[in-house]
């Protein structure tokens, strides 16, 4: 069966006009037709988003069913961090703290999907959201940190996992870690490496920090990011996405 996944750092809802329009997230997710979000910088009872629950508006408004927040860092009002939408079952949900020494808080959202198939056939899912740091020395601190949890270990390795999210990774610098355990990366250009598709800065895109890594029971069909005119101000990164065969 056919599953699409998307990861998109939404930069709470507010666009390069600096206009708070969460409309224009959903109308981007509308028209990705994606199986299961993975956001970004996600907004909950802050005022510079009018206080929403943008997890939660998001996903009425653009058809999810299903949702889970991992909340990183506490404002003075509010808080934010990552959030996963899907048409499928969340069966499981952690948030894993990546946050290193006195650095900004940072985390990873796990959540285990339960995705049915032609037939009532059913296939568990891993998937994990994140948002790494800034600095390189960080970001591999965060990687270890990730891939030594007890969430990260299937229970067998060809169990269907995707990790993704915004890895502030300009020189791919962590695709090695990957792909020592297993991982390929879908966001590549081409099969084994090679320059990753671009989705940052959103107009005029020049580093790829928006990354998708995957392995199992998963065959990627195609990737490509976001080509909406939309999606060039809606925030401050593109959307991309990837599709996979999901096999038994």
């Amino acid at each position: 069966m056919r599953f699409r996944l998307l990861t998109y750092n939404i930069h709470r809802a507010i666009g390069l006009d600096r206009q708070f329009r969460p409309d224009r997230i959903a109308r981007i997710l509308l028209e990705q037709d994606a199986d299961v979000v993975l956001l970004q910088e996600v907004d909950e009872g802050v005022p510079r988003s009018r206080e929403m629950d943008l997890a939660r508006e998001l996903a009425a408004m653009a058809g999810y069913p299903e949702s889970a927040v991992g909340h990183n860092v506490a404002l003075r009002k509010g808080r934010y961090g990552n959030a996963t939408l899907s048409r499928h079952a969340i069966v499981r949900e952690r948030n894993i703290d990546l946050t290193v020494g006195t650095r900004k808080r940072r985390g990873c959202q796990h959540t285990e999907l339960l995705v049915t198939g032609p037939g009532g056939r059913r296939h568990r899912v891993d998937v994990f959201n994140l948002h790494l740091g800034l600095s390189a020395r960080e970001r591999g601190q965060q990687i270890d940190i990730l891939m030594s949890s007890a969430e990260f270990t299937p229970p067998h390795p060809n169990t269907a996992c995707v990790v993704a999210g915004d890895f502030n990774d300009w020189r791919s610098l962590l695709r090695e870690a990957f792909a020592r355990r297993s991982f390929r990366c879908a966001s590549d250009r081409r099969a084994g490496g090679g320059r990753a598709i671009r989705t940052f800065p959103s107009l005029f895109p020049q580093g790829a920090l928006d990354r998708i890594y995957y392995r199992g029971r998963l065959r990627l069909l195609w990737a490509r990011r976001c080509r909406m005119q939309l999606a060039q101000i809606a925030s401050d990164h593109l959307p991309i996405a990837a599709e996979f065969d999901l096999h038994g």
